[in-house]
C-alpha cells in the first residue's frame, strides 16, 4: 500500500463538498472522497483531491493507482469531440449529430445487406450496471443482433462457469471481504493481490497462515507461509494432488461431503490417480510441501480457498477452478460460517458486468438467454415479444476472430474495452478489426483500438457520471458524479439512446438517466439468480450495505440483502453442491527446441488492464514506464541478455520487445510479461487462441517462447516470430 502522494489534483470543476464515490479501477472498488483542494494544493484552476474512505474493503487505504486517479480526469489527450475518418483516412472532428447520423446510416446499410448479425457489440467489465444493461438491450433490440460479448470473458469466465456448476450460481466472493480478516488459513491459487489489489492485504494479512500457488515468487508469495511454485500449465494437476492428500490422510470432512454435496465419488476417481510423487514429477512442487499445504487448510477452524486469473486463464481453466472448488468442498468450506471458496474478480464491475446482459449467453439477472421463461420475463419488461430476442452469440474471442470474415460481423461497436492490447494473438485481432466496414469506439481517451476506428465517440469517465457497480463480494455500490464533464463529451446512455432512435426505436425505451435505467434493471432482474429488485438508489444513498440477491418484498420489510451465501443450502434445486469430474491435460502448446520457455502474463502494481488509463498518469508511468521481461539470471545468460538490455520475446504468433529484468527467484523455465503496454510492447502479441471449451476463456497464462537480444536474427517487423 503506497503512501498518499502530495498534491494529487485535477484542474476541473470541483464539488463544493466532498463526494463519496469509488476508485475507477479494480473490483475491490475502494471507497474514496473527492473534494475541492485548498490553496496551493494544485495547479491553476479548481483542483480535485482524493482521500480514502473508511469503506469496508479498503478501511482507509488506497493503492498507488487509487491515490493518483484524479490525474486521469485531466489526461492531456482527453477526447472532447467526435472523430470521423475522412476520405484521406484521417480521423477529423465532427459534430455529434453528424457522427451519430453517419454511424446509424452505415449500420442500416450493413444490416440491410448482410442481416442483423453482421453488426456486433463488444462491451467491458468497467461499465456501470446501467450501461452494461442498456448496452445489452440496445444490441438485441435496436440492432437485433446476437453478436454481443465483453472483455470480462478474458477475466473471470472460467471461475463463473465452475462456480455455477458447483454451487448453482456465480458470485465472486459469496461472503464479505471483511470475513477474510478472521481466517486461520487462506489458499490463493493464481492470485497476486499484494500488487493487483493492495488494500485486500489489510484483510488477508491477518490470516494466521497463507498458501500461495504461483510459478513466480510474487510480493504476495513473499508474505506466504507456504509458496507452491508449479510449472506453468500444471495447476490442475496440483489441485488434484491436494485433494488426493486430503482424502488419503483422512483430512477431508466426510460429514459435510455426505450431507451437503453430490458427485464426490466421481471426482475422487480422478484425484486418486494423482498421488504426491506423481504430482511432484509433473508440477515440480515437492510432495512434502503439498502435504504441508493441505494440513494447514484442513486443520484450520476458519479457512478459505481463493482463485484468480492464474488458475483461470488456461484452455483447461474451468476444470482447474473446479478442482480447487472440489478441494474446498471436500474440506467442508463452502457454506460454513467463517470459511468458503471465492474468486477474486478483476475488473471494476466485473461482477455486475456479467450479470445484466452484455454477455453472449445471458439476459439481465444472470438469466440464460436460452431459457424460455427468462426470455418471456425480460421481453415483458422491454415491451416486446419473446421471439424478437436473438439467441446466444459468439464468445469474445470467437466474435473478434470472426470480424470481417465471410459470415462474420461487418461492423463493431466497442464500449469500455481496448482489444487491440487486451485480446490474445493481438496482431491477428488487429487485422480483424482493420477488415471491418465500420468500427465505432466509445471512449474518453484515444486508446489503441480507438485509433483504428472509423468513428470515435467521446464519453464520460468515472468521476463525471452517476450509476452503480457491483464489487467482487456482490455488494452493489453507488458511483457519484464529482466533477463536470468537459464540453463535448456525452454519457454512454445518451449515446445509446440517440443511436437507438436513429435506428427506429422509441425514445422512451432507452432512458438516459441512470436512476431510470436502474429502475428498469431492477424489474428485469426480478426472480433471476442475480436479483437486484429490492435494491434502490435511495437505499444505497442511505448507506445500506446491499449484496445480491436482494429481492423485492412488496408486502413486508425491505429485504436486507445476502452478504453470506450458501449457509442454508446451495442454489441447486436439491440444495447440494456438485463435485466436478476433472482431470489434468496439457496446455494447447508446450515448449520445444524452437521456443524452449514458458511465458506467463499478468499485472503490475502501477498499471491496470490494457493501460489506456494508467499510462496517462505521470506518477504511474514513472513507476512502470515500459514493458519488461522478468527472467532468471541463468536463463538470461543462456539467451545472451543482461539486466537492462532490450530483448525480443518470440512465440509462434509474434514478437514483442521488452526491457530485461533479472529475477533470481523466478523458475528457470519461465518468463513473466506484463500486458499493459501498446505497440511492439504488447505481451498479447505472443499469446495463443486456444479456448477453454466451457467458458471460452483464452489461454493467456501459458505460451511457448524464446528470448533473444533485440536485433538478433531475422527482423521482419514487430510481430514476426
Amino acid at each position: 500500500m503506497s503512501e498518499p502522494p502530495s498534491k494529487r489534483s485535477a484542474p476541473l470543476a470541483a464539488p463544493q463538498a466532498p463526494v463519496a464515490t469509488h476508485c475507477p479501477y479494480c473490483a475491490l472498488q475502494c471507497g474514496t472522497r473527492l473534494s475541492p483542494a485548498g490553496p496551493g494544493d494544485g495547479p491553476a484552476g479548481v483542483p480535485v483531491t482524493v482521500e480514502p474512505d473508511a469503506f469496508a474493503v479498503n478501511q482507509g487505504g488506497l493503492c498507488h493507482k487509487g491515490w493518483t486517479a484524479p490525474a486521469l480526469l485531466r489526461a492531456p489527450d482527453r477526447l472532447r469531440t467526435p472523430l470521423v475518418r475522412n476520405g484521406a483516412g484521417r480521423l477529423v472532428p465532427a459534430s455529434w449529430p453528424d457522427a451519430l447520423d453517419s454511424v446509424a446510416s452505415r449500420l442500416r446499410q450493413i444490416r440491410a445487406a448482410h442481416g442483423p448479425d453482421a453488426v456486433a457489440v463488444f462491451g467491458g467489465g468497467g461499465l456501470t450496471n446501467e450501461k452494461a444493461y442498456l448496452l445489452g438491450k440496445f444490441a438485441r433490440l435496436a440492432l437485433g443482433t446476437s453478436q454481443i460479448d465483453y472483455n470480462g470473458r478474458f477475466c473471470m469466465s472460467s471461475a463463473a462457469t465452475a462456480g455455477t456448476a458447483a454451487f448453482g450460481l456465480d458470485r465472486g466472493l459469496p461472503f464479505p471481504v471483511t470475513d477474510l480478516a478472521e481466517a486461520d488459513a487462506v489458499l490463493l491459487a493464481g492470485a497476486n493481490p499484494a500488487e493487483t489489489m493492495p488494500p485486500l492485504m489489510r484483510h488477508l494479512g491477518r490470516a494466521k497462515a497463507t498458501i500461495v500457488i504461483d510459478p513466480r515468487r510474487t510480493p504476495t508469495a513473499e508474505r506466504a507461509t507456504v509458496h507452491l511454485s508449479p510449472a506453468p500449465g500444471t495447476d490442475l494437476a496440483l489441485a488434484l494432488g491436494l485433494l488426493h492428500i486430503a482424502v488419503t490422510e483422512g483430512l477431508y470432512d466426510r460429514d459435510a461431503v455426505e450431507r451437503r454435496t453430490v458427485g464426490f465419488e466421481g471426482a475422487w476417481e480422478h484425484a486418486a490417480a494423482w498421488w504426491p510423487e506423481r504430482v511432484e514429477r509433473v508440477t515440480g512442487v515437492p510432495a512434502s510441501r503439498q502435504a504441508e499445504a493441505v494440513r494447514i487448510l484442513a486443520r484450520a477452524r476458519r479457512a478459505y480457498v481463493l482463485t484468480g486469473r492464474g488458475a483461470e486463464q488456461h484452455s483447461n481453466g474451468t476444470d482447474t477452478v473446479a478442482a480447487f472448488v472440489n478441494l474446498a468442498l471436500a474440506l467442508g468450506l463452502p457454506g460454513r460460517a467463517g470459511s468458503g471458496y471465492g474468486c477474486l474478480t478483476g475488473q471494476g464491475n466485473g461482477q455486475g458486468g456479467r450479470e445484466h446482459g452484455q454477455k453472449a449467453d445471458q439476459l439481465p439477472g444472470y438469466r440464460s438467454i436460452t431459457d424460455p421463461r427468462a426470455r418471456e420475463h425480460v421481453a415483458r419488461v422491454w415491451g416486446v415479444a419473446p421471439e424478437r430476442l436473438p439467441g446466444p452469440g459468439r464468445s469474445a474471442f470467437e466474435l473478434l476472430d470472426a470480424l470481417g470474415t465471410d459470415g462474420g460481423p461487418r461492423a463493431l461497436l466497442v464500449f469500455g474495452s481496448n482489444p487491440v492490447v487486451s485480446a490474445p494473438d493481438a496482431a491477428r485481432v488487429t487485422r480483424r478489426l482493420s477488415a471491418l466496414d465500420l468500427l465505432v469506439v466509445a471512449d474518453f481517451v484515444p486508446s489503441e483500438t480507438a485509433r483504428l476506428a472509423h468513428v470515435v465517440l467521446p464519453v464520460l469517465q468515472w468521476a463525471e457520471e452517476e450509476g452503480t457497480l457491483t464489487n467482487l463480494e456482490g455488494r452493489v455500490l453507488r458511483r457519484r458524479r464529482a466533477v463536470s464533464a468537459p464540453p463535448g463529451a456525452r454519457g454512454d446512455l445518451r449515446v445509446l439512446r440517440e443511436l437507438a432512435v436513429r435506428l427506429g426505436e422509441p425514445a422512451d425505451r432507452y432512458p438516459e438517466e441512470p436512476r431510470l435505467v436502474f429502475e428498469e434493471l431492477r424489474r428485469a432482474s426480478r426472480g433471476g439468480r442475480a436479483d437486484y429488485s429490492g435494491i434502490t438508489y435511495e437505499r444505497l444513498d442511505a448507506g445500506e450495505a446491499l449484496y445480491w440477491p436482494c429481492p423485492q418484498n412488496p408486502e413486508g420489510p425491505a429485504h436486507p440483502g445476502t452478504p453470506r451465501m450458501f449457509l442454508d443450502g446451495f442454489a441447486h434445486p436439491d440444495g447440494r453442491a456438485r463435485f466436478q469430474e476433472v482431470d489434468h491435460r496439457e496446455p494447447a502448446e508446450t515448449p520445444d527446441d524452437r521456443f524452449p520457455l514458458w511465458a506467463t502474463t499478468g499485472r503490475l502494481l502501477a498499471q491496470y488492464q490494457s493501460g489506456s488509463q494508467t499510462r496517462r498518469v505521470p506518477d504511474l508511468m514513472r513507476a512502470a514506464p515500459e514493458p519488461t521481461v522478468e527472467i532468471h539470471p541463468d536463463t538470461a545468460a543462456r539467451a545472451g541478455v543482461a539486466e537492462g538490455d532490450l530483448a525480443w520475446v518470440r512465440s509462434a504468433r509474434g514478437r514483442m520487445t521488452a526491457r530485461v529484468r533479472l529475477v533470481p527467484t523466478l523458475r528457470t523455465d519461465t518468463v513473466f510479461l506484463p500486458f499493459h503496454f501498446p505497440d511492439d510492447g504488447r505481451a498479447n502479441l505472443l499469446t495463443g487462441t486456444a479456448l477453454d471449451p466451457r467458458s471460452k476463456m483464452p489461454e493467456f497464462k501459458v505460451s511457448a517462447v524464446r528470448v533473444d537480444p533485440a536485433g538478433r536474427g531475422t527482423a521482419r517487423g514487430a510481430t514476426s516470430p
